[in-house]
């Protein structure tokens, strides 16, 4: 397990609501990108608030989802799909819809690599989703 402390979670994480999984993979996802920047060599406060929207936005979140969901099993299939049919309470006036459902599926999955201590296939995705979307910013 890869939590924060020594705590038990109340329910499994495939038992989750799906907004639970997105909560935590939410924070999960941002520390990837902000450590990403970094490594980048994007030292500055401002240019890494920039920077970090590019990924982090809905849209952004749903290009990813599109760039590499042909990589998920179909246990994570269904993760990203009961994350893109929870029903949050609104949506940001800035995102489209369908890009924050499909977004909200991202993070649920995030949350769910995390929670159910699969690491390694987290970073493997992770660092799939950085360059794909980076290499569609060049291309």
């Amino acid at each position: 397990m890869i939590g924060m402390t020594d705590e038990k979670l109340p329910k499994r994480p495939e038992e989750m609501n799906p907004l639970l999984l997105a909560y935590i993979g939410d924070a999960v996802y941002e520390l990837y990108v902000r450590y990403h920047l970094l490594a980048r060599g994007i030292l500055r406060p401002d240019e890494l608030q920039r920077s970090a929207t590019a990924y982090v936005s809905a849209a952004a979140q749903a290009e990813a989802v599109r760039r590499t969901e042909e990589m998920l099993t179909e246990e994570e299939r269904d993760i990203l799909r009961r994350g893109r049919n929870a029903r949050p309470g609104s949506i940001p006036r800035r995102a489209a819809p369908a890009d924050y459902r499909a977004s909200t599926g991202l993070e649920a999955l995030v949350g769910y690599w995390y929670l159910t201590g699969q690491s390694e296939r987290l970073h493997q995705m992770m660092h799939a989703i950085l360059h794909r979307m980076e290499e569609g910013e060049s291309g």
